[in-house]
């Protein structure tokens, strides 16, 4: 079967210096993917290179078969990608911000009614986002990120600010999601969440990949997490020592 997302020697450079060295991965369709690292370990340009949002310097990316490594546009329509909650306009509302991403708001809301109520969005729609917490602003954040209707989503860190209670309904309604076809990745600093969460992943180290991390040792850490935290944990003080 072709993976929806397949990256063969894929290379990121910022400002001239390299930051993601050839990566290999392949996501499989309507799986959850996981991404580990240390801070600075090239986690967020990959995924703003996959989609879209930073050129890739080389290598492969195919999306459902198609190769487009060299074009950012296309990777952009195809991948969506939630805007960093601290860069959201202040002048916005929260349904200017989702209008902006998928149209009208009435077919937005139909889109995206499973993970509404797990962000207790409705409450949120005609606030200011510069009235918004950092929690508020991470809520609109990933609403936007799938108020398009798009079949693969990235998620940099997407439970940063949120309270424990909506992390949870989060996860549960994004892995309803992955149930019925979303291809899901997102970069994790929550190895719990990883362990119990993602089917498949790989941990990045300085830009290259450290660990690989296939179904079956994610169902093994989803058994024992507390013996893969500790594994995992060792090779990144390894690895960033």
């Amino acid at each position: 079967m072709t993976p929806a997302v397949h990256l063969v020697g894929a290379t990121v450079a910022r400002s001239g210096r390299v930051v993601v060295h050839g990566v290999d991965l392949a996501i499989a369709g309507g799986s959850w993917f996981g991404l580990i690292g240390a801070n600075g370990s090239g986690k967020t340009s990959l995924l703003r290179a996959l989609a879209g949002r930073l050129p890739f310097a080389g290598g492969s990316c195919r999306v459902n078969g198609d190769e487009l490594v060299t074009d950012r546009a296309a990777r952009a329509l195809r991948v969506s990608f939630a805007p960093p909650a601290d860069k959201l306009p202040d002048a916005l509302r929260a349904r200017d911000v989702l209008e902006l991403v998928g149209g009208a708001i009435d077919g937005v809301r139909s889109r995206i009614a499973d993970l509404e109520a797990a962000l207790g969005l409705a409450e949120l729609l005609d606030r200011w986002i510069g009235d918004c917490s950092a929690g508020m602003r991470q809520r609109i954040a990933i609403a936007s990120a799938f108020a398009g209707g798009h079949a693969v989503v990235v998620l940099d860190e997407p439970f940063n600010w949120l309270d424990p209670v909506a992390i949870f309904d989060l996860r549960q309604a994004m892995r309803t999601r992955v149930h019925g076809g979303l291809t899901l990745i997102t970069a994790l600093h929550d190895l719990g969440t990883l362990a119990t969460a993602c089917d498949t992943g790989l941990m990045l180290a300085d830009g290259k990949v450290a660990m690989t991390l296939d179904e079956q040792r994610l169902k093994a850490a989803g058994h024992d997490p507390q013996a893969f935290e500790i594994q995992t944990i060792d090779l990144l003080r390894s690895r960033t020592a």
